[in-house]
């Protein structure tokens, strides 16, 4: 069985740091790691099943049940007959079976697996992408949509890894069923046809399609020349360049997936033009960063009433990321030029309490905020009074993006070293075994921390997570991999 895989699907699914396990050299520990691995086989039995058929519809999943299962949330309440796509939902889900499943052979993970990459075939539009959720209402009075003009027409999204997660989920699928379900086959590989069509010249993409995308061409980032606080507003923001919620991460993540499974170039060559679309995006001195979107003449400008044309200090950590994930891949050092300068910059501008604000002022620099009276939001450089449904500050995450850059930059063009097995501590995985209850739960308890979603829920209260089912599960499924022979 292939010791890496649980490890890919679980990069893709990016939910987890993984613990390092101790060695184990005498037989004792020989016995103990024995008994943990069938420790971890019988708690992904009894996990899966109570998630697959007692949590699933249709084979999908929202984020969060109340433990009865009578409370079902994504962004939001969900409807008694919806399901969700974006993570952590059913793709989310749907990647853990699959990777529980290369580590164990266990067939019912296989099946749980293939069923929510089939609820994703129901839901997949037209267009060949996805929305944030999937309304299951007319496969549960039993039609199924059979694909091509027969699906339903929408806006396909890759906001938050909509789109992404649910191609990753398919193409992984597909790899597991060896490629013989024609259905999933067709929905994945026509998904892909239609991200590669829905790319700009510039190698950018939009955050929301429907039909054909405007092709606009490749031009340099550039400051505004009228005055963005007031003019040059587009309505349909959503159909420019975007790289607001990682959209660019997933979307490199999904061509390099799609390069794995299919082996096809056409895969590598948009990566490298997502690439270079990176480079140009990154704006002048003095601020050599990126912005969440741009519009046609490669322009910062306005997305939601509180997103503000700006240097976007996040999403510059994401495309860092990203732009060291196409340079592995393609083996090009190209794509490393732009980030000395962005992170210099960037360590410029943190706040005194080290984080960065997640908008800087076109110029001037200073930390720009947005601050709520009633419905209406104003520009404000002050932080002492901010709504609090956004991320106005983030964690600088530079020292670790740079350590990377300089081992990337020293490796790139040697010999790629094999990825070492991925290993998770005994301890943790007898940690996650006691946490699971007779019914093959996994019950967190809400303490006030910051959730995906925002669910509504009060101190104290239980629920069930599906992000916290699929780590536990990928976590036994890396250990057990790790530990078989």
């Amino acid at each position: 069985m292939n010791q890496s895989a649980p490890l890919v699907l679980f990069r893709w699914l990016a939910c987890m740091a993984i613990a390092f396990c101790l060695p184990t050299g005498d037989a004792s520990a020989q016995v103990a790691d024995k008994s943990f691995e069938q420790a971890a086989r019988a708690a992904i039995r009894r996990a899966s099943a109570f998630y697959s058929q007692k949590a699933a519809l249709h084979g999908g999943y929202v984020y969060y049940y109340s433990p009865d299962l009578q409370k079902r949330l994504g962004e939001g309440p969900a409807l008694p007959t919806q399901v969700w796509v974006q993570p952590p939902g059913t793709p989310t889900v749907g990647l853990a079976f699959l990777a529980a499943y290369d580590a164990t052979g266990d067939r019912d993970c296989l099946l749980a697996g293939r069923d929510a990459a089939r609820v994703l075939v129901y839901g997949q539009f037209r267009n060949g992408g996805w929305t944030n959720a999937i309304d299951t209402l007319a496969l549960q009075q039993g039609y199924r949509y059979a694909g091509g003009k027969q699906r339903r027409d929408g806006n396909a999204s890759l906001d938050d890894g909509q789109t992404q997660s649910a191609l990753m989920l398919l193409m992984q699928a597909d790899k597991a069923l060896k490629f013989q379900d024609d259905a999933i086959h067709r929905a994945a590989r026509g998904g892909l046809d239609a991200l590669l069509a829905a790319q700009f010249p510039s190698g950018a993409f939009p955050q929301v399609w429907k039909g054909p995308t405007a092709k606009p061409p490749a031009v340099r980032a550039n400051y505004p020349t009228h005055d963005w606080r007031t003019e040059g507003r587009i309505k349909n923001y959503w159909d420019m360049a975007t790289l607001n919620d990682n959209v660019c991460g997933y979307v490199a993540e999904t061509l390099m997936m799609a390069d794995q499974v299919y082996g096809d170039a056409k895969y590598r060559e948009s990566l490298k033009r997502l690439g270079e679309f990176l480079l140009l995006a990154q704006m002048p001195a003095p601020q050599p960063a990126w912005c969440q979107q741009y519009n046609h003449q490669m322009q910062p400008i306005w997305a939601r009433k509180f997103e503000p044309p700006a240097i976007a200090a996040d999403e510059s950590q994401e495309v860092i990321a990203t732009l060291m994930k196409i340079s592995r891949a393609t083996g090009n050092a190209k794509y490393l030029q732009p980030i000395p300068a962005a992170i210099e910059y960037l360590r410029a501008s943190r706040l005194p309490d080290g984080q960065l604000a997640r908008y800087y002022q076109l110029q001037t620099n200073e930390p720009l905020y947005m601050g709520r009276r009633g419905k209406k939001y104003f520009l404000t450089n002050s932080d002492a009074d901010l709504p609090k449904h956004y991320g106005w500050k983030w964690p600088s995450r530079l020292d670790a993006l740079e350590a990377e850059y300089e081992s990337l930059k020293k490796s790139l063009g040697k010999p790629v070293p094999r990825d070492e097995p991925a290993s998770v501590s005994a301890a943790e995985v007898a940690r996650i075994i006691e946490q699971l209850d007779e019914q093959g739960r996994w019950i967190s308890i809400y303490a006030g921390e910051p959730l995906v979603g925002q669910p509504k829920f009060t101190i104290g209260e239980p629920y069930l997570s599906s992000a916290v089912f699929s780590e536990n599960l990928t976590k036994l499924s890396i250990y057990i991999a790790a530990h078989s022979p």
